[in-house]
């Protein structure tokens, strides 16, 4: 549908692209499920990993930016609908404590298989959930406050890497939940550890919410086409920029390991934990130019893909409780082939389960999508 049409609730390449990427999440969570006895660090060691481990890892960094992003390009929409902008901050506020208790609840419970569990990961639900939250408090700033609060944000945190605080401090603790991967609590029955500090997402939906405006009834198709490929080739120049000079935007530098592949390898070895500028300029370029091109030739994939984006927290929740479960399932039919777990011995198995889980889970979404849409019920809107 087109963005113009005030008769259309939902833009299928925005549905598109978020499917697109839920799509290639599968792969990774896979990974994580059936393949964890290979470990890869953050950024990954290009010596120790192999091409296909590295490339499926590296094609997966797409997914939580370009979905931080798409989420406050969401709700730039919902707090300007063709008849009028309207206040979000209830909505937003809502739907963020509301991915928080996710979080804590559901997600983790489907990592682990077991509530609680020993350890608490604060992932990518509870930082969109804090991310909106704080979006709800700050979206009816002028778009040029929010824009370059964002572009500070993710442009600027990198300079404030070198930073430490000693653990145990209230400004260890803060400095851990805004842009230190680590733990809030290390030496209790049960663990918490930030595995997605807040600061640079918070930049990230701000940049998302400001994009939402391209979306706005008197710009043309055409015209936002040719805008976020603009944007998009601008992140990714001044990515390869940065990169080319190996100073700025990134902790991790690359280095020529004497062979082309390695040392591609090390180029695109970024920093996801939290995202480097390099990270998110890569990111987020490459899913500007994926939000235009799906714009201007949709096509069979971006039907497809829509249904998942048309409803994607049912479809997150789903995935990981149907991998818990075939874990499970596996255990009991084979028994642990790595420590406890039951898992797979090459990559292509990753993929191939991925591949085949992607269709099994396309009708329970297209069904929740079609019932999202039909239903008068207030709690729906939040899935």
């Amino acid at each position: 549908m087109t963005a113009n049409n005030p008769n259309q609730q939902r833009i299928n390449s925005i549905d598109a692209l978020r499917g697109l990427v839920m799509m290639i999440m599968m792969f990774d969570h896979v990974r994580e499920t059936f393949f964890l006895h290979q470990q890869v660090s953050d950024p990954m060691d290009v010596s120790q990993t192999a091409p296909a481990l590295f490339f499926t890892r590296l094609a997966a960094h797409l997914c939580a930016p370009v979905f931080v992003f798409l989420t406050g390009l969401s709700a730039c929409l919902y707090a300007n609908p063709p008849s009028g902008p309207r206040d979000a901050s209830g909505f937003l506020i809502k739907r963020g404590l509301l991915l928080v208790v996710l979080e804590l609840t559901v997600v983790n419970f489907a990592w682990a298989g077991q509530f609680p569990p020993p350890t608490i990961y604060l992932q990518v639900i509870w930082v969109i959930g804090l991310a909106m939250i704080i979006l709800g408090l700050l979206h009816k700033l002028p778009p040029l406050v929010l824009g370059l609060l964002g572009l500070l944000i993710v442009g600027g945190q990198n300079a404030l890497a070198g930073l430490s605080f000693a653990p145990g401090t209230a400004s260890y603790s803060l400095w851990t939940l805004l842009l230190h991967r680590g733990y809030l609590i290390s030496d209790a029955a049960i663990k918490i550890k930030v595995s997605y500090p807040l600061l640079p997402w918070v930049g990230i939906i701000l940049l998302g919410y400001v994009a939402g405006h391209l979306y706005a009834t008197g710009i043309s198709a055409p015209r936002r086409q040719r805008l976020l490929a603009i944007l998009g080739t601008t992140a990714l120049l001044m990515f390869v920029v940065l990169r080319c000079v190996n100073g700025y935007g990134d902790t991790q530098p690359w280095q020529d390991h004497g062979n082309e592949l390695l040392t591609l390898m090390s180029f695109f070895n970024l920093t996801k934990y939290p995202p480097s500028l390099d990270f998110a300029l890569l990111t987020l370029g490459t899913g500007m130019h994926c939000l235009s091109l799906l714009e201007k030739y949709p096509g069979k994939l971006s039907r497809i893909a829509s249904v998942f984006g048309g409803a994607p927290m049912f479809y997150y929740l789903l995935h990981l409780l149907v991998l818990l479960g075939l874990q499970k399932l596996m255990l009991a039919a084979v028994g642990a082939s790595h420590g406890q777990r039951f898992g797979v011995e090459h990559v292509w198995q990753v993929w191939l389960i991925a591949i085949a889980l992607i269709p099994a889970l396309y009708y329970p979404c297209r069904a929740f999508a079609r019932y999202k849409r039909q239903s008068g019920k207030a709690w729906v809107r939040y899935f």
